[in-house]
């Protein structure tokens, strides 16, 4: 059954007005803060929430936000990913407290014990022994490319059409209809035409990597283990293996972004996989929501970067373009050691995924009663409604399935109903705050508003 439009569009209509008519604070705050702020935000990402102006922010607490009208949702959104540990959970708090009241430092130029237990943490989980700290995984990626480029020798990066890794030049790439590479829709002011730079691959398409990788000069291909910024698409059965040789065979580095991906179990999809990646990023989630990111490195790549510097081809510890005042400071690693030591432990990965498991059965029992053409797929602790049948298999596909009218149909409509998911997209991801009460409201809302365009 498809959805009718008609209903659609009125059904927009009056979930726009009640969304309004429900939120005058939030609204003025939106035209006060429209004077000064680019797109009346304070990060222009933060424009995307459906409804016509952004909901502002109170307070939050586990999986609960407040807006300044005194609306509580259930957040499935967790700041997209970043609050993937729950909304100031107590460890993170008491450590930030603690480094802020008690230690002192916030930033000092000095490593503190905290840095060597996270990066032992993180060998742990991911299994690569080397490690460094930046503050976002945007910056994590774009230093491992550097990294990459430098103790290769090779020019060229790989990546996946409709991938994400943060606002990394080399990866705003997508592979045309005649497979050259091209920039992505709306990438804001690229320094040089991603060709220049990049090669991109489609995902599950094993020749066309083969293709990009063959001519020798490709110094890294980055991939997420699955693609979720453009819905979650996961890989076929022997695609990421396929892509693990080819890497071998070319003498091309593997860099595998766990940022989003974390939500696969304590180690990612590396872990839960047995990934085999060169290079591993991530961001985001580990430190509570206090800004962090890190690359870590397989002891090969780590002994090549050893004797680039040593041998003197790399200044890395001054402007070499790898590192930032910032990153790796004593607070986001006391954050980090509080949330991966005490709030997404091997134990709270396990109810997460539990309930992504109820969360992915409730919408499929709304598409199955309706027959409608969407999907839905689960990645460990995450959760994403896509609209096509079957789910998409490439970063290409799943682009095509996007449908904003329906979209903001779902995100105002939930809002409404007491409900947020990722404002992007239609992720929703499970913290260890989240309960089973929480997902049945968003089974009954979805089914819901669902049936009402139906």
């Amino acid at each position: 059954m498809a959805i009718d439009r008609t209903k659609l569009a009125d059904r927009l209509a009056a979930e726009r007005t009640a969304f309004a008519e429900a939120r005058p604070a939030s609204r003025a705050a939106a035209d006060e803060a429209a004077a000064h702020l680019i797109a009346g935000v304070p990060m222009t990402w933060m424009a995307k929430w459906a409804g016509g102006f952004p909901m502002f922010l109170r307070e939050a607490k586990g999986s609960r936000v407040t807006d300044l009208d005194g609306h509580t949702y259930v957040d499935f959104a967790l700041g997209d990913t970043g609050a993937m540990a729950g909304h100031s959970p107590a460890p993170t708090i008491a450590a930030v407290q603690r480094q802020v009241a008690e230690v002192g430092g916030i930033t000092a130029m000095l490593p503190t014990p905290d840095a060597a237990w996270v990066a032992g943490e993180l060998t742990r989980r991911f299994g690569l022994p080397h490690w460094s700290f930046a503050l976002t995984a945007t910056d994590a990626n774009r230093w491992a490319l550097r990294l990459a480029r430098l103790v290769t020798g090779r020019p060229m990066v790989a990546c996946f059409a409709y991938s994400y890794h943060g606002t990394v030049d080399e990866t705003f790439a997508v592979r045309a209809a005649d497979g050259t590479t091209v920039a992505r829709a709306g990438n804001v002011g690229p320094a040089v035409p991603p060709a220049q730079t990049t090669r991109a691959v489609e995902w599950n398409d094993l020749a066309s990597v083969e293709e990009a990788l063959a001519p020798g000069d490709v110094a890294v291909l980055i991939t997420e283990p699955a693609l979720t910024n453009i819905g979650i698409v996961l890989p076929e059965p022997g695609f990421l293996d396929g892509v693990r040789e080819a890497c071998d065979r070319t003498g091309t580095l593997l860099l595998i972004d766990e940022t989003h991906t974390l939500s696969a179990g304590p180690g990612g999809c590396t872990q839960a996989w047995g990934l085999r990646p060169d290079i591993v990023t991530l961001g985001k989630s580990f430190a509570g929501g206090i800004p962090i990111g890190a690359y870590g490195l397989s002891p090969d790549v780590a002994h090549r970067l050893h004797d680039a510097v040593v041998g003197g081809e790399a200044d890395l510890v001054d402007v070499g373009g790898v590192g930032g005042t910032l990153a790796g400071n004593a607070l986001s690693l006391a954050a980090a050691r509080a949330t991966l030591g005490e709030v997404l432990t091997d134990d709270a990965f396990v109810g997460m995924i539990e309930l992504a498991t109820a969360f992915t059965e409730g919408v499929q029992a709304t598409l199955d009663r309706h027959d409608l053409p969407w999907t839905v797929t689960q990645l460990g602790a995450r959760a994403e409604y896509r609209f096509a049948r079957p789910a998409p298999r490439t970063g290409t596909e799943s682009a095509a399935a996007g449908d904003d009218e329906v979209e903001e149909y779902l995100h105002v409509a939930l809002a409404n109903r007491g409900i947020l998911i990722t404002p992007f997209h239609n992720m929703a991801l499970m913290a260890p705050s989240t309960t089973r009460a929480d997902v049945d409201a968003h089974t009954a809302a979805f089914a819901e508003v669902v049936a009402a365009i139906c």
